[in-house]
């Protein structure tokens, strides 16, 4: 049975959304437990040669809607925008996120198969297919940031485990 572009990207990303919105409100509380500030957990970061926290959540937001939203432009600039502060910010940038990919639909998606896309920086351009830009460039980097800011939770100490990463899994009803 083939899966459609909708199938295979938006639902898993939702769902990652609303894990990533779950991690941080139990960072939010750890810190507030801890009484740290909450730039404790925004600057941090695994490795001095990588990105902070609040980067690794502006990411999964660039690489869930605002992948989509470069589809519809035909060009991706994965620096674009804002790095939220606090978590306020953090929270806000992921609902949005998610409430946009709630308004996408299966026609939208499929209409999405064959389109170029983009993806531009300052030094590099590489050409897409929208298909393959969304399921082998954001699709990973979403992961990728997902995983990231969890790791950097779970080193910093906030207590958190797979099932927190996973979020709500979609069960057979």
């Amino acid at each position: 049975m083939p899966i459609s572009l909708y199938d295979a990207f938006v639902p898993t990303t939702r769902q990652m959304l609303g894990s990533v919105l779950a991690l941080l409100d139990k960072a939010e509380g750890w810190c507030a437990a801890q009484g740290l500030a909450e730039a404790e957990i925004a600057n941090a970061s695994l490795h001095d040669s990588m990105l902070p926290f609040a980067f690794q959540i502006k990411s999964v937001a660039r690489h869930s809607l605002g992948a989509i939203d470069g589809v519809r432009e035909g060009n991706f600039n994965g620096m674009s925008g804002e790095m939220p502060g606090d978590f306020a910010g953090m929270k806000a940038l992921l609902a949005k996120s998610d409430a946009g990919l709630a308004a996408v639909t299966v026609a939208e998606m499929e209409s999405f198969i064959g389109k170029e896309v983009q993806f531009t920086l300052p030094t590099m351009k590489l050409p897409f297919t929208a298909e393959n830009f969304l399921l082998s460039f954001s699709q990973p980097n979403f992961f990728f940031h997902a995983t990231t800011a969890y790791a950097i939770l779970r080193a910093k100490g906030v207590g958190l485990g797979k099932r927190d990463f996973l979020g709500q899994l979609r069960l057979k009803p």
